[in-house]
């Protein structure tokens, strides 16, 4: 199966994310590491915004054929903890710094992030009948990615498996 232009530009962002974070990343360069022109790039995507947009899409994309492979309910995916050596872990600290570059700004990489944010979170509202619950499941999960984002340790498994055990289980 042949790579896509557009998979292949997505592919050369985040190696130059992964390789050097936020500063490296300028149309030019981008495009350089795709084998691609610049107009090449702008064919796809129209910005270098529209460009990071796409990632967030990808990677939206790629939590989602996560969980479709999990064999997992939406809210068990969600508390899962992320394995340390995950590159899209990677990805995500890159995002965050991407994000704060746009600081407030509302444009498409907000948009992007918005969108997947809130099909999980229709996810979970869709499995959870109680959306007080469900709001809980969500910040809990949130909490569990961000202190991966942040390098710090997982919690116990056995711990783990009891605030799973209690937030989708309550008695």
């Amino acid at each position: 199966m042949t790579v896509s232009t557009k998979d292949r530009i997505l592919d050369a962002l985040e190696q130059l994310l992964l390789d050097g974070g936020l500063s490296q990343i300028t149309l030019e360069a981008v495009a350089a590491k795709a084998g691609v022109s610049k107009g090449g790039l702008l064919y796809h995507f129209g910005t270098k915004e529209a460009l990071i947009a796409g990632m967030v899409r990808r990677l939206g994309e790629r939590s989602n054929q996560q969980l479709a492979d999990a064999g997992t309910s939406v809210a068990e995916w969600y508390l899962q903890c992320a394995d340390d050596d995950d590159k899209e872990i990677a990805l995500f600290q890159s995002m965050i710094a991407v994000l704060r570059s746009v600081d407030g700004q509302s444009g498409e990489i907000k948009k992007a992030v918005v969108e997947t944010m809130s099909a999980w979170n229709e996810g979970l509202r869709s499995e959870i009948e109680d959306p007080v619950q469900a709001e809980i499941v969500r910040l809990v999960g949130d909490g569990i990615y961000l202190a991966a984002l942040l390098g710090l340790p997982p919690p116990e498994p056995e711990l783990h498996a009891k605030v799973i055990e209690r937030l989708l289980h309550p008695s």
